[in-house]
């Protein structure tokens, strides 16, 4: 039997090639990957990274699915549905629109795929795929990475590694609370180092993947030893409770943690109160959690978000100040996004301030609009807000600024110019990018 793996892009410019800094290996895929058995043929195509086939022969084909990914998914689904290839569907977005998503695939997968992928295989193997596949929040022992599919494939040098899933803060924005029902679980530390020794040779640098590589600080305080042990060089994402315990940044820096993704979101309380993020409120806000970072050599990537109710002209510029003075390494500056399922998304929806229906699927929206109406600014006063602030932010001068505190660890402060410069160049890029391919010709056949 051949099952054929489909990671999507965003969507495609006509006669352009996709941005180079998207292109990290897609995890999932691996996972799924490793949970398939061995007789079982597994081509495996990324939709970033070159065309699809659709013409050659498969008895199926499975697509992990992000909002983001949404309307390209449909697509591809499409393609091969019109050919009489059975499509199976999952992710977050499956889950968080189940009903929408299964317009457009025979089959579907909500919540983890571990507990019913076997089910899933068999099934297809006797040609009697369900409309429907319940995955149970399972052991993370079960969680078997396959990264064979990926030789060959032009990916960033990073190993993407998931220590943990979920988180237990209840942000009102955020989707992982919605697919994991606010439960935080750790995975066992010998299946990582495992999958660490596996391909430690090959990467220099590694990303834990986690939501919130803090979401228990005393499970994670008990892998930390074991990755020292295993030295290797890692980034994560940690909520910035974690920081203010300078007991455990210093343990994190010693296990080989060189940087950690942090969503400060925003500096208005009141917006933060709104999200639902007092966590970001904690112990007089970021400056010592901040400092405890720098301190032990620990590099920042900030990300803040705008259009809540209470920001204003002046908080993009607020931010970016902000974000220079405490030297981080790089910063992203986007507008809010309402992911369906999220209780922002129900509240933007009952306060009629939606600009589309489905911001994901309409042909109108395009990447860095903001698909609601803020309380305070006009949509495009937002969009430009967040263009100005990369553009202060990845400019020389904040660049060679930033730089200077940025020097404790030769590995980061090597690529810390590069990585900058990356985004410096890329800082309009992804403004008004399509979701789909723009030249896509089909129309989305949907299941009957």
């Amino acid at each position: 039997m051949r099952l054929t793996f489909i990671h999507p892009a965003i969507g495609h410019r006509k006669n352009e090639s996709y941005l180079r800094s998207w292109q990290m290996e897609p995890l999932p895929i691996a996972a799924l990957k490793g949970l398939t058995p061995a007789d079982v043929d597994t081509p495996f195509f990324d939709d970033r990274l070159e065309l699809i086939p659709f013409d050659r022969p498969t008895d199926a084909v499975a697509i992990p699915v992000e909002t983001y990914t949404a309307k390209r998914a449909y697509q591809i689904a499409s393609e091969y549905r019109r050919r009489g290839v059975p499509v199976i569907m999952g992710g977050f977005h499956v889950t968080l629109v189940p009903d929408e998503a299964a317009r457009f695939a025979d089959a579907i997968v909500i919540g983890e795929a571990e507990s019913v992928w076997a089910e899933v295989i068999d099934d297809l193997r006797h040609g009697a795929l369900k409309p429907h596949y319940q995955g149970q929040q399972t052991d993370l022992r079960q969680v078997k990475v396959d990264r064979s599919l990926f030789q060959g494939k032009r990916y960033l040098p990073i190993g993407l590694i998931e220590t943990g899933r979920g988180c237990r803060f209840p942000c009102e924005f955020c989707a992982v609370q919605t697919f994991y029902q606010r439960r935080y679980r750790r995975r066992d530390v010998d299946s990582v180092l495992g999958e660490l020794m596996t391909i430690k040779a090959q990467k220099k640098l590694f990303f834990f993947v986690d939501d919130n590589f803090a979401g228990s600080l005393r499970e994670s305080r008990g892998v930390l030893p074991e990755l020292a042990r295993a030295d290797v060089r890692w980034v994560t994402q940690m909520s910035i409770n974690a920081a203010h315990d300078e007991g455990f940044v210093q343990e994190l820096a010693k296990a080989g943690c060189r940087g950690v993704l942090i969503g400060f979101e925003s500096l208005n309380e009141d917006n933060l109160l709104l999200m639902n993020k007092r966590v970001n409120t904690m112990k007089g806000g970021f400056g010592g959690a901040l400092a405890n970072l720098r301190k032990h050599g620990i590099a920042v990537y900030g990300t803040f978000v705008f259009g809540y109710d209470h920001d204003t002209l002046e908080s993009f510029g607020e931010a970016v100040q902000f974000a220079r003075e405490q030297s981080m390494y790089i910063a992203a500056f986007n507008h809010m996004t309402p992911f369906p399922g999220t209780p922002l998304y129900t509240r933007l929806e009952e306060e009629k301030r939606l600009r589309f229906e489905n911001w994901w699927l309409d042909d109108r929206y395009r990447y860095n609009e903001l698909p609601f109406f803020p309380a305070n600014l006009t949509p495009q006063q937002v969009t430009d807000g967040c263009l100005s602030a990369r553009k202060a932010f990845y400019g020389w001068r904040s660049m060679f600024q930033r730089s200077w505190r940025n020097r404790s660890d030769f590995f980061m402060f090597r690529n810390y110019f590069p990585i900058n410069w990356l985004h410096h160049n890329e800082v309009s890029a992804r403004n008004g990018y399509p979701l789909g391919d723009e030249g896509w010709q089909g129309k989305l056949l949907e299941v009957k």
